[in-house]
């Protein structure tokens, strides 16, 4: 248990756009203070370091992973450099908050978890929407058999015009589209709120026929840090799935960048054996009560908003390596689950079959 005579030393790896959450979440945390910043792009980093008053800057990763005194580190980087941060952060006798996905395969994901053992520090994966409250609100209705048997589910994450550019297009360093950036948030939400049944099967399809629709007008845009003109595209623009769990569940999802529908959307549905869910953020709960069909709506919309996921996560975080909580909710063990769901799904879309996950 590390004693809190003084603040917790956090390094970020990393500081593009996801970095900003983590850096104004651990700013509200009186535990910790924000020691050193790592990142490649040079001027980013010296932007970053003079905007939140972090003056310990590094280009190189190793190099910040010498100071004895750093705690911990978040690590922000595209997805190809999760695993060799990650491990190196371990190696280097730190805690580390990695963020989703947790590395570009499962092979990946258990190395990273053999260093974090074989060093004895913690590895939490940033799935950050297991900390919001509309996560917490409908995970109360589960916990009292509200739902009763969660037998089905159906998850939705679609951008009509969605791809950031940059590194998320860049299959080498993202290590897939859609799938890998969003429906890894929606299945891992769909897999914590049904008490993480492991997958068995998968049979999945993906589709590159839209591309990330360069010029296209009048739908909204997302863009990463590090987008140019010259982007590469060679990833999917839609991805699908059929994934059956071992208590029997099946989870449909759809995952896209680029789709030729009217508005975004995203949104998971859950179907029990009493009620069905729907979070889209809005919780709506359908069921039957003396023989009556019947729906449930919240009165307080707003505390099922996603305001405050980033500063519960991090807290989150802190309280594992003080020992203020006793059980990590988003464990290294769980992310090697996901990726492995991501791995069967890409290879059923390559060969046109299904994948059995031994």
């Amino acid at each position: 248990m590390l004693i809190m005579t003084e603040k917790l030393k956090v390094g970020i790896i990393g500081t593009g756009n996801i970095a900003g959450n983590h850096i104004a979440a651990y700013q509200k945390n009186p535990n910790v203070e924000l020691y050193a910043f790592c990142d490649i792009d040079e001027e980013r980093l010296k932007n970053t370091g003079k905007k939140y008053g972090v003056t310990r800057l590094f280009t190189d990763k190793d190099e910040m992973l010498k100071l004895k005194e750093l705690d911990a580190v978040s690590v922000c980087t595209w997805n190809s450099a999760h695993a060799p941060c990650t491990i190196a952060a371990l190696n280097a006798g730190k805690h580390v908050l990695c963020e989703k996905p947790m590395a570009l395969n499962a092979k990946e994901a258990e190395e990273m978890n053999a260093a974090a053992k074989k060093n004895g520090k913690l590895l939490m994966i940033g799935f950050v929407r297991r900390y919001g409250n509309d996560c917490k609100v409908l995970q109360d209705f589960i916990n009292h058999d509200a739902l009763g048997e969660i037998y089905y589910a159906k998850a939705t994450y679609l951008r009509r015009n969605g791809n950031p550019g940059g590194w998320f297009g860049d299959k080498s360093r993202s290590g897939g589209g859609p799938l890998i950036d969003l429906g890894v948030h929606v299945i891992d939400l769909v897999r914590y709120l049904s008490g993480n049944p492991l997958p068995v099967s998968v049979y999945g399809a993906t589709f590159q026929k839209l591309f990330d629709r360069k010029g296209a007008i009048g739908a909204p845009k997302y863009t990463a840090s590090s987008a140019t003109d010259h982007d590469i595209c060679d990833v999917e623009d839609l991805a699908s799935a059929m994934i059956r769990f071992d208590n029997g569940e099946v989870l449909s999802i759809e995952a896209s960048f680029s789709l030729n529908i009217k508005n975004d959307m995203g949104q998971i549905e859950l179907f029990g054996t009493k009620a069905g869910a729907k979070l889209s953020p809005e919780l709506e709960i359908y069921g039957e009560d003396h023989h009556y069909l019947t729906n449930i709506s919240f009165a307080a919309p707003t505390e099922l908003d996603f305001c405050g996921l980033f500063e519960n996560e991090i807290d989150h975080f802190v309280d594992c390596i003080t020992e203020a909580a006793s059980v990590c909710k988003s464990p290294a063990e769980d992310g090697i689950t996901l990726m492995k769901i991501l791995d069967a799904v890409y290879e059923s879309a390559r060969t046109g079959h299904e994948i059995i996950i031994g």
